[in-house]
């Protein structure tokens, strides 16, 4: 239902809404201690912040503690797949600009990035760079306002990182998907988790004793395979770079090139942040029955026109499996139209990890809003000290303590003198 404050599915399901943040809230104890120090400090008092973020129940605790902090936030969806409509409800209830429906398509998608653009924003938050990459095409005349921006994700990151040599970002952005609590832990075990439990979800299938290929072996791709190789699959890797390949090869798994792996492959999970990894050519191999799915970021890592192109007839057999029979009569499986499985087949990654990387958010608007005013247009990362007490806080939370070094062990490590 879209009105001037925003466009959501049906705003009476924000009851539902509100029970699926709470449930997630319970499980975000670092975003929880960010949020009360927010609400004690104001440092977002009078700031306007567009927000293009999977919207989540986790992204909705972030939002409402950036709410709680001063700031009028305005949020749309990164991925036309991946909204909750009830939690898209439930903020709308409580005051946010919304402007998110699952299923969108592509026009509507990008009309509601221009609706949160329209707020003429302080600070920007993306996920995938759609948001920003907008705003510098389309709305160039707000870029002088704008205090700075963060990116939440690897293929996002590339693409500023793009603009930047180029010479043609406006602002300064903070690379949130860089910092160690985002990368080493969203990325390798959220990804690795929600990947395998949307492809659960989507299919049923039991994975132990099949061969996985996954393509890419960045953080995500490590996650993939260690949870693919953990419920029992033979797990084959694909991999461009070759220290990454060496490092796969080295850690137990079978590195072959995508060609060869179609051959022998069951289930494809793309992780590179590239188009065309399994391409017709690919197809054209693969044994029937084989399953593809993508948790990139964007829906263009399995070439689904070229898909649609070589079958000759496509039905859908489960909510989120389209069967596409092979001129041969081979069937092949596409999960969620290609788009991220973990988020359009299940529920993306689990609250407790998506603690650290929004935590890492909410501390890097206020740095940008703060000692991060007047700096110079490019990618910064951010600051040590706070991914630090990131950090220090989840293992808070855990249980967990860490070591405190004795003044020997710090001059030690300090000093070129002392040695053996």
């Amino acid at each position: 239902m879209a009105t001037e404050t925003g466009d959501v599915a049906d705003p009476g399901l924000a009851p539902a809404g509100r029970l699926r943040v709470e449930w997630a809230r319970g499980q975000m104890p670092v975003l929880e201690t960010v949020r009360e120090r927010l609400a004690r400090e104001r440092p977002l008092d009078g700031l306007r912040i567009a927000c293009c973020l999977h919207v989540t129940a986790e992204t909705a605790n972030l939002v409402l503690a950036l709410k709680e902090g001063g700031a009028e936030v305005w949020l749309c969806a990164s991925n036309p797949l991946s909204t909750q409509d009830d939690v898209a409800a439930y903020l709308l209830a409580e005051g946010v600009r919304v402007f998110a429906r699952r299923g969108e398509d592509e026009e509507t998608y990008y009309s509601h990035i221009r609706s949160c653009l329209a707020s003429l924003p302080d600070l920007t938050v993306d996920d995938g760079a759609d948001l920003t990459v907008t705003l510098h095409r389309e709305r160039r005349d707000i870029i002088g306002r704008v205090l700075g921006g963060t990116e939440e994700t690897t293929t996002g990151v590339q693409r500023l990182r793009r603009m930047e040599a180029e010479g043609v970002l406006g602002y300064p952005v903070v690379a949130v998907n860089d910092t160690p609590t985002k990368r080493l832990f969203d990325n390798r075990f959220g990804t690795g988790q929600s990947a395998l439990d949307g492809l659960i979800r989507a299919t049923n299938l039991l994975l132990a004793g099949k061969t996985v290929v996954v393509a890419g072996f960045g953080q995500c791709g490590r996650g993939v395979a260690e949870r693919a190789r953990g419920l029992g699959a033979r797990v084959v890797v694909v991999e461009a770079d070759p220290v990454r390949a060496l490092e796969a090869a080295m850690s137990g798994y079978t590195v072959l090139s995508s060609i060869k792996a179609a051959e022998v492959g069951e289930v494809f999970i793309t992780v590179t942040g590239n188009k065309g990894v399994f391409r017709k050519e690919h197809f054209e191999r693969m044994r029937s029955g084989a399953v593809l799915a993508n948790a990139g970021h964007f829906d263009v890592e399995i070439d689904v026109g070229a898909l649609r192109k070589e079958a000759r007839s496509s039905r859908r057999v489960r909510p989120m499996v389209e069967e596409f029979v092979m001129p041969d009569g081979r069937r092949l499986y596409l999960l969620a139209e290609g788009r991220l499985v973990n988020l359009a087949a299940a529920e993306g990654h689990p609250a407790a990890v998506m603690d650290l990387s929004f935590a890492d958010q909410a501390l890097a608007l206020q740095w940008l809003a703060g000692e991060g005013r007047g700096l110079a247009p490019r990618i910064y990362p951010l600051p040590e000290e706070l991914d630090r007490e990131v950090a220090r806080l989840k293992l808070e939370s855990m249980g967990a303590e860490v070591e405190v070094l004795t003044p020997e062990q710090r001059e030690y490590l300090s000093s070129w003198t002392l040695g053996t």
